[in-house]
């Protein structure tokens, strides 16, 4: 037995350092990455976007197909085709009057899905982890597969779908006229025109819409409240399409039950950091430690 322990150790001498120099190469890798997308971020911000996009769709099909997650697989070919679809209809000129509602719609549905999925996620996991699970009979492994699954699904085609949308939001809203990235916006807004579709707003501020109200900003400026919802939360948004002043998101959505979609909102952004970027960081870990090798 003293022999096999004294093999053990000296099978094992210098581990410990080993162990330390791969703690100290991810700490630095990711301190140094982070800064790296930070400078991306705000010198280059639409290269860094695409790319970050570019990452979130692809990445996780690769795991998929390795795993054999073939459920997974199907809704996200499905996913991609419509949002092909709704994606190429945004970015044609001349833009068609009914394209910017159906863009909004549509990003906007699979906002709400996500939303859902991800809570009835979380739920499972807190119900599975309070032994509830078993009042219903079910395994925990099962409940808990479950609710992961849920609470992935939810927040990754969440992600996914504020980033097109995002996009998709630029160029509807430079080729209508109304809004610039960068200088004048092309065309004069009129009081009764939505800045978001370039439609008439036929509702007046004061009065209750039948399908949907009419919403004024601090800057005066006013919307379709669908559009202009779309535009902040759906889209990433939080300026006026016209002229960019500031959008004051808590007096906008002043309703408590409201709220919470702007926190998921912020949350799905800090997501995608770990979607898009962390496979990477942890790949060119492993690659400098293949390098060095340290195992």
């Amino acid at each position: 037995m003293r022999v096999e322990h004294a093999r053990m150790h000296a099978k094992h001498r210098g581990h410990e350092a080993m162990h330390a120099e791969m703690v100290l190469i991810l700490i630095a890798t990711l301190v140094v990455a982070q800064l790296l997308l930070v400078q991306w971020k705000q010198r280059h911000p639409r290269s860094y976007n695409m790319v970050t996009l570019f990452q979130m769709w692809v990445v996780p099909v690769y795991f998929t197909v390795k795993l054999h997650w073939w459920r997974f697989l199907v809704i996200w070919i499905l996913f991609s085709a419509v949002t092909a679809f709704v994606t190429f209809r945004a970015t044609r000129k001349p833009l068609v009057q009914t394209t910017p509602r159906l863009v909004y719609k549509w990003f906007l549905l699979i906002y709400k899905i996500s939303y859902a999925t991800g809570i009835i996620g979380y739920m499972a996991v807190m119900f599975t982890l309070f032994g509830l699970n078993l009042l219903f009979k079910i395994k925990p492994e099962d409940a808990m597969d479950f609710g992961i699954s849920l609470l992935f699904y939810g927040l990754y085609y969440g992600v996914l779908e504020r980033d097109f949308a995002e996009m998709c939001a630029d160029y509807m809203a430079s080729t209508i006229g109304f809004y610039s990235e960068s200088g004048m916006p092309t065309k004069h807004l009129s009081d009764s025109v939505c800045a978001v579709c370039g439609q008439q707003i036929f509702v007046d501020v004061s009065e209750e819409g039948i399908i949907e109200n009419t919403y004024r900003l601090s800057c005066n400026h006013v919307f379709h409240e669908f559009c202009i919802r779309g535009w902040c939360i759906v889209g990433k948004k939080q300026t006026c399409p016209y002229c960019k002043e500031k959008v004051d998101l808590k007096r906008m959505f002043s309703n408590p039950w409201e709220r919470p979609h702007v926190m998921y909102g912020q949350l799905l952004d800090w997501l995608r950091y770990l979607v898009a970027w962390q496979p990477v960081i942890i790949g060119l870990v492993q690659g400098i430690n293949y390098i060095l090798g340290l195992e």
